[in-house]
C-alpha cells in the first residue's frame, strides 16, 4: 500500500515557497469529456488534469463506443493534458460497474446517453466516501423530460420513446451533478427545458460555454435559472478546461498551515472570493494579479468559523483544509457542514495529529494549538487526504498517510510538487493492514 510520508517540525518551520501552477478543474474535465458523447466525430479537452479520475473516465468512454487519445501538454501547465475523443454515430448505451464505481462523475454520462441514444443503463456510481448523494433529482427530472427510469440490479436504467420532450424543471437543492445530467440531456430535446434552481458553479458555466460552442442554446449562465432550447445534433468542438478553484484553494491553505508565500499560477481569485477573504482577515497576506494570486503567512494565523454552502459559498471541498488549519490558528472556530453528511470523517483522523476538536452533527468545535504531532493516519477521500498531508506539514516528527491513491486521483504529482516548494513529503511504501 502507497503512502504519504511528512516531517516537519510543525508550523513555520518549513515555509513553502514558490510557484505551483494550476491546470483544469478536475470537476470539470470529468464532465466535459462525459459532454463529448453529445457531438459524432473528435472533440479535444485542453488543460486537463493529469490524475487518475481522468484515466478511468477515458476508459469508460471507450467502454460506450468511443476512441480517446490523451496526451501531455507542457504549454498549459507541466501537469496539463490535451484529450480527444472520437464520438461514434452508434454508441453502446452502458456504463459497467467495474468502472462507475470508482468514479461518482462517471454517473455523468446517463445525460448524454439517454439524449443520443434514448436509452441508457448506467451504474449506480462509486468513488469518495463522503456522503449518499443520492440521484433522485436525476431520475425526476429525467422524468419530467418524457424518460422512464428505474433502478434494477445495481443499475440506473432509463429509456424514452420518440425522444425527449422539453420541460419546466425544479431542483429541490442545486445539485452539480444533477444540473449538468439534466442540462445535458436537454439540449438534444424537442422544445424548451428551463431548469430552476440549479448549480452556479464556475464548472457548470464551464459546461455552458463548451455546449454553447456545440451548438446549443443555452441561456442564463452563471445565474440560477438555465433555459434550453433544443437542437437536432450538435458538432464537436475543441475547449480548454476552466482552472481548478479547489486545487487553488488547496495550495492557499497550504501556504497559511506552514506559513511560506505561494504564487498559485493560473489561479482564479475571484473564484475563491470568500476563501481568500478568510485567510486575508485573519493575518494572511493575499494578491491577485492577472496570472493567479499569492499567499503569504509569517506567523499564526486567527482562527474563523466556516459554514459551507453551495457556490458561490464556502466550498465543502476546501472544508477539511479548513478544519486542518483551525487546529492550529489562534482561537476557536466553529465549522459547519451543510453538504455532504459524511465530511466529518476527516476530523476522526485529525485528531490523532492531537487537535482539539469536537463534533456534533454537522457541526465541528476546533480550538486551535501551536503544533500538531506526527502520527499515522488513514485518507478516506481526496480532500481530507490532502487536507492530512498538509496538517503533517504543521506537526512536529513524522506523519504517515496511508491510502494516498485517493490523492493522486484529485491533484497531480502532490507529493512531488510539496517537496519542490521546501516540504519534507515523500512517497513511500506502507505495510498492508487488509485482514
Amino acid at each position: 500500500m502507497e503512502g504519504f510520508q511528512v516531517v516537519s517540525q510543525g508550523p513555520l518551520s518549513s515555509p513553502l515557497t514558490g510557484t505551483v501552477a494550476v491546470s483544469g478543474a478536475k470537476n470539470s474535465a470529468l464532465k466535459l469529456m462525459a459532454a463529448s458523447l453529445l457531438a459524432v466525430g473528435r472533440t479535444t479537452i485542453t488543460n486537463v488534469p493529469d490524475i487518475l479520475d481522468v484515466h478511468v473516465m477515458a476508459r469508460l468512454l471507450e467502454e460506450l463506443g468511443c476512441t480517446v487519445t490523451i496526451e501531455g501538454d507542457g504549454s498549459v501547465s507541466p501537469a496539463a493534458l490535451t484529450v480527444g475523443v472520437d464520438t461514434p454515430h452508434e454508441l453502446t448505451p452502458e456504463a459497467p460497474y467495474e468502472l462507475v464505481r470508482r468514479l461518482r462523475a462517471s454517473i455523468s454520462v446517463l445525460g448524454p446517453l439517454i439524449a443520443r441514444c434514448g436509452r441508457a443503463r448506467v451504474a449506480l456510481p462509486g468513488g469518495d466516501n463522503i456522503g449518499s448523494r443520492g440521484l433522485d433529482m436525476h431520475i425526476a427530472g429525467l422524468h419530467e423530460l418524457g424518460a422512464t427510469v428505474r433502478i434494477e440490479h445495481g443499475f440506473v436504467v432509463a429509456e424514452v420513446a420518440g425522444g425527449l420532450q422539453g420541460a419546466n424543471l425544479w431542483l429541490d437543492f442545486p445539485s452539480v451533478g444533477a444540473t449538468e445530467n439534466l442540462l445535458m440531456a436537454a439540449v438534444l430535446t424537442r422544445g424548451q427545458t428551463v431548469i430552476d434552481n440549479v448549480a452556479r458553479e464556475p464548472e457548470i458555466s464551464d459546461l455552458c460555454e463548451m455546449l454553447i460552442a456545440m451548438g446549443a442554446d443555452i441561456e442564463g449562465v452563471t445565474t440560477s435559472t438555465l433555459s434550453i432550447r433544443g437542437v437536432e445534433a450538435l458538432r464537436p468542438v475543441e475547449h480548454a478546461t476552466v482552472p481548478d478553484r479547489i486545487v487553488s484553494g488547496t495550495w492557499a491553505f497550504a501556504a497559511a498551515v506552514a506559513g511560506g508565500d505561494l504564487t498559485v499560477q493560473g489561479g482564479r481569485a475571484r473564484h475563491l472570493d470568500i476563501v481568500l477573504d478568510k485567510l486575508a482577515s485573519a493575518g494572511g497576506h493575499v494578491e491577485d494579479d492577472e496570472d493567479g494570486f499569492s499567499v503569504r503567512v509569517d506567523k499564526q494565523l486567527a482562527s474563523f468559523d466556516v459554514v459551507t454552502l453551495p457556490y458561490p459559498g464556502f466550498p465543502t471541498d476546501l472544508q477539511p483544509f479548513a478544519m486542518a488549519l483551525a487546529s492550529v490558528s489562534d482561537g476557536t472556530a466553529m465549522i459547519t457542514e451543510n453538504v455532504f453528511e459524511a465530511r466529518f470523517m476527516f476530523a476522526q483522523e485529525l485528531a490523532r495529529l492531537g487537535a482539539d476538536l469536537r463534533t456534533d452533527g454537522h457541526h465541528a468545535v476546533v480550538r486551535g494549538k501551536p503544533v500538531l504531532s506526527g502520527a499515522p493516519v488513514m485518507a478516506h477521500d481526496i480532500r481530507a487526504g490532502a487536507a492530512l498531508v498538509l496538517a503533517g506539514l504543521a506537526a512536529q516528527g513524522t506523519t504517515t498517510v496511508a491510502e494516498s491513491h485517493h490523492i493522486d486521483r484529485g491533484y497531480p504529482r502532490f507529493a512531488e510538487v510539496l517537496s519542490g516548494l521546501g516540504a519534507e513529503v515523500t512517497r513511500v511504501q506502507l505495510p498492508d493492514l487488509t485482514p
